[in-house]
């Protein structure tokens, strides 16, 4: 059964919480979908696609892949897209997201998200790229915006310009990662909510929020080890009144806490985006 127009809010499936997932189905858990990373379970059998086959019975699941460097130059990996599309199959996601970077170059993975220069060279070969994985997966491709901590000095336009035109031009959908607009913005000087304002609202499919931590020279690194800290808190009730309802999760990799603490953060996502589509009310004159 897939699930193509999925709601709610979700979390990420972490080995961690396996055993609590397979003890109560998430939905009586108050979480109303499962992220899962697809490179863990490109693999023909074992423990994880067990873990996941079972969980994934009692709720709705999407997927999110590290690894596809939709903005390398090296070429498409086909072998990795057929594993994709094979797991895709099996678990008929909502949908199949990635993020909107390069991974490594000349056979060689570096290990990181790594940002595009925004121009339109490079809108050209993410375009044609895209496109392709697409036809290969039978379905639109969501892209994340990732965080970054440098510029490139051959930008022509600034990376919302970059995303709107990509989802017009590849006709694919975006994560929308707020924490990681909030990183960006805060690392590089602009304002989250120009990014927010540029967005097609109507090619957004996903949110993401997370945690970050502060360096030694004040940059904001996307490490998704805290809990989501205010300030993007109230971008996301930003987004959300700029947006309207967007299936949203919390996303934890580290320092992962016990299931009841994220299902918590989870019931805040939900008041916040709540709160955020109430109009507000107008006072008599």
């Amino acid at each position: 059964m897939s699930h193509t127009n999925l709601t709610g809010f979700g979390l990420g499936l972490r080995t961690d919480h396996y055993a609590d997932f397979r003890a109560t189905p998430a939905p009586r858990l108050g979480v109303d979908w499962l992220e899962v990373i697809s490179e863990n379970y490109l693999v023909p059998g074992g423990k994880p696609l067990a873990h996941l086959d079972a969980i994934r019975r009692d709720v709705p699941m999407v997927m999110h892949g590290v690894s596809m460097s939709i903005g390398g130059t090296d070429v498409l990996d086909l072998g990795y897209l057929r594993d994709l599309k094979a797991l895709a199959d099996r678990i008929e996601p909502a949908w199949i997201s990635d993020h909107l970077c390069w991974t490594g170059v000349e056979g060689r993975n570096l290990h990181d998200l790594l940002p595009l220069p925004y121009t339109e060279e490079a809108l050209r070969h993410v375009t044609q790229r895209v496109l392709r994985v697409q036809d290969m997966l039978g379905r639109r491709l969501v892209l994340e915006n990732v965080s970054s901590y440098i510029t490139w000095a051959a930008d022509d336009m600034a990376e919302w310009e970059f995303l709107a035109e990509l989802v017009r031009r590849a006709d694919c959908e975006l994560l929308l990662d707020v924490n990681n607009v909030y990183v960006s913005a805060t690392n590089h000087g602009f304002d989250g909510r120009t990014f927010i304002d540029a967005l097609p609202a109507h090619r957004i499919r996903q949110i993401h929020l997370a945690g970050h931590e502060v360096n030694d020279d004040g940059f904001l690194i996307d490490t998704h080890d805290h809990p989501v800290c205010e300030a993007v808190w109230d971008l996301y009730r930003y987004t959300i009144g700029r947006l309207g309802p967007v299936p949203t999760m919390i996303e934890r990799d580290d320092h992962i806490p016990p299931l009841p603490e994220l299902v918590a953060e989870l019931q805040r996502a939900r008041d916040e985006s709540a709160a955020a589509l109430v109009p507000p009310v107008e006072l008599a004159a």
